[in-house]
């Protein structure tokens, strides 16, 4: 009997994992069957109810990437075992519809380095995808697909989720079309460390649904059948454990991929880090939880606002906010132009300060690097630096004009331009790194962003 279930499962997978078919000229079916009415009133669940409303409009995200290979000396491979040229890999993604005029959501890991995206809706047919627009930091993506009228899932909030709630995961797990996992919200806010993408994802939803390879992309909805995140397998060995992103950091996410085509984030210009007991003792302030404000930047919204260094931050409108990463995520879907209330604590006691967050200044990488490096640079053999501040830590270090910038926080840099932009999304970090190219090494440099 196991060996026989061992079978199907991987005669399942192998149909999955089979090259799809040409875009077809029908229409998707832009609803399931309904209910038999010989379905009795019990079997009739809340998730049976959840899991056929919604299957429509989940789909199967399908992409193909060329990798090129490196030729190989024939005097080294004289049977050509090895060889060189492409080599195409596919891979296998869960996505849902988000409006019915064609935009898919999924995650951006799941069609990361693809050259070609096709959509598989539930009754098979497949629809070729063009890629509008990826946040990594996120780990959001979206797609559209030349069809009208889909079937959207109904989106809600995540603002009132509440721990213990039940949810329901539906995705395409190692390739099985269709599947939906329940479970309950196990906690919120949660940051997590993923190796494989090289980043900490915050405010996440923890579930324990089940959310595997596959799974990615897919909604998560609540009892009621309204999305409230967008799941991700970013833990490859976890055992009960799911996340999700929230879906009320997802809609602007997405609203700003689909308008700009990158995602516009609102600046306050208030460097923060995470108050810890610790830290409080030391400074000797009485708050235990929040963002201890380390440095205001000149001309922003948190210097209008009357924000000071040695603030620490306490709420966010009516959210407790009690690490750095908790700050910045209220502060990303807060629209640019929009007052925030926050809760700060100054000389032991509550204020209420208001803020409103602006675009960033289109050269606010080039300021960071100046007021925290004491850097200019120029686009002279990729990024040179032009000059050294007298007293600043870049002199100190021994930094030199002729050094190169090739890199900032582990992200290559070729361009001034391409400097700038990954400063002015460090902007609200503790501290950047910088990799110095001299002659044939390369140095790795951290610098704090607190004052």
């Amino acid at each position: 009997m196991k060996r026989s279930r061992v079978t199907l499962f991987l005669f399942a997978v192998s149909l999955a994992c089979k090259p799809v078919a040409e875009s077809q000229t029908v229409t998707p079916r832009q609803a399931g069957a309904a209910i038999p009415q010989t379905v009795s009133a019990a079997r009739r669940t809340p998730i049976v109810v959840v899991a056929h409303n919604v299957l429509p409009s989940v789909v199967n995200v399908q992409t193909e990437a060329t990798i090129r290979r490196r030729e190989i000396d024939p005097f080294f491979d004289p049977f050509g075992f090895f060889g060189g040229g492409n080599r195409t890999y596919t891979s296998l993604g869960s996505g849902f519809v988000w409006s019915n005029d064609g935009i898919i959501v999924t995650n951006n890991h799941v069609v990361e380095g693809a050259s070609r995206i096709s959509v598989i809706t539930s009754d098979g047919t497949q629809l070729s995808a063009k890629l509008i627009g990826v946040d990594p930091d996120s780990d959001l993506a979206v797609l559209r697909v030349d069809a009208k009228n889909l079937a959207a899932a109904p989106v809600g909030t995540s603002a009132d989720l509440m721990i213990g709630e039940t949810v329901v995961a539906v995705g395409n797990p190692f390739g099985l079309s269709g599947t939906v996992t329940t479970g309950v919200v196990s906690a919120l806010g949660r940051s997590v460390p993923s190796k494989e993408q090289g980043r900490t994802f915050t405010d996440f939803i923890q579930t324990d649904a089940s959310i595997n390879p596959g799974n990615s992309g897919g909604p998560l909805l609540n009892i009621e059948g309204r999305v409230v995140g967008i799941n991700t397998a970013i833990l490859g060995n976890a055992q009960g454990i799911g996340f999700a992103i929230p879906v009320d950091r997802a809609r602007k996410v997405i609203q700003d991929l689909l308008r700009y085509g990158q995602v516009h984030s609102a600046w306050v210009g208030a460097v923060t880090t995470t108050i810890t007991p610790e830290e409080a003792k030391r400074l000797g302030i009485h708050v235990t939880r929040g963002a201890l404000v380390s440095r205001i930047f000149s001309g922003s919204p948190a210097q209008a606002a009357g924000l000071r260094s040695g603030d620490v931050i306490t709420e966010v409108g009516d959210k407790p906010v009690d690490s750095r990463e908790a700050l910045s995520t209220y502060t990303a879907t807060v629209p640019s132009g929009q007052p925030v209330q926050l809760t700060v604590i100054r000389e032991g006691s509550p204020r209420p300060v208001t803020v409103r967050p602006s675009d960033p200044p289109r050269d606010l990488g080039l300021r960071i690097l100046w007021e925290i490096a004491g850097l200019r640079v120029g686009n002279s053999r990729g990024v040179t630096i032009e000059e050294v501040a007298g007293g600043s830590r870049s002199a100190n270090i021994g930094l030199q004009p002729g050094d190169v910038i090739v890199g900032v926080n582990g992200n290559e840099v070729r361009s001034v331009e391409q400097l700038n932009s990954a400063l002015t999304n460090s902007a609200e970090r503790s501290s950047i790194v910088l990799d110095i190219a001299r002659g044939r090494f390369i140095y790795s440099l951290t610098f704090p962003m607190a004052v």
